[in-house]
């Protein structure tokens, strides 16, 4: 009998310690359910001046990243679709949209012009490994600058010409543009310095060099560019 008062204390210390931890355990988890509930500080890009050229006023962006000769060809024939339908369904002018094609590895050779197809067809055809459509040989000239060329190629007929005359704009690789200078300076004996200002001098229209096309992919996307890869 004596000894029940002792066990009554020991009782009611281990009752008043489970109801402390619980209290602070339910402590704990409202602290997290809070925290969990407060969203961290929303990411933003850092804003260089190289790639200030992408802001330009439009109602909707689209980049396509293209690293071959045949996604090139299908990344013209999806863009021709892309402004002909917000023009013709949606009353969306070509001036209203963004659209550009990044032409970076192989693809890159279609960023020059006939002048320099026609100089060097034969390496870029090979670097691309592509032919002419039409003769199955080195091709001569741009097949993508070419409305007939390109009608029998994957673009199905877009070709840059009618798509930079819409507005779309092409982004060039310099890394691509130097690696293929260098080619066409190891087969023909050319200072690649030389061939490169040549290459630089010769894109076609609406076309603009990107210190690397896979640079360009990322910042286009941070610009509010909604990305096609193909």
């Amino acid at each position: 009998m004596g000894t029940q008062p002792a066990v009554r204390g020991r009782r009611n210390f281990l009752t008043k310690l489970k109801a402390a931890t619980a209290g602070l355990a339910a402590l704990g988890l409202a602290s997290g359910a809070k925290a969990a509930t407060q969203a961290p500080d929303a990411w933003k890009p850092a804003v260089h001046k190289e790639d200030a050229w992408f802001n330009v006023p439009s109602k909707h962006r689209l980049v396509f990243d293209t690293t071959t000769a045949n996604g090139l060809g299908e990344a013209l024939l999806f863009a021709a679709n892309y402004i002909g339908i917000n023009k013709g369904e949606y009353g969306v002018e070509n001036s209203e949209l963004a659209v550009v094609l990044v032409v970076r590895y192989q693809s890159v050779v279609f960023a020059y012009n006939d002048a320099i197809w026609a100089k060097y067809g034969s390496i870029l055809g090979t670097r691309a490994k592509f032919d002419d459509p039409k003769t199955k040989t080195a091709p001569k000239v741009n097949v993508y600058t070419s409305r007939e060329l390109a009608g029998l190629s994957l673009s199905n007929g877009a070709n840059w010409v009618d798509l930079s005359a819409q507005g779309a704009r092409l982004a060039v690789c310099n890394v691509a543009t130097h690696n293929t200078a260098f080619a066409i300076g190891q087969k023909t004996g050319a200072k690649p310095d030389d061939v490169y200002e040549e290459l630089k001098s010769n894109l076609v229209s609406n076309a603009r060099l990107v210190p690397a096309g896979i640079v360009a992919v990322s910042r286009a996307q941070e610009y509010g560019y909604t990305l096609v890869t193909t």
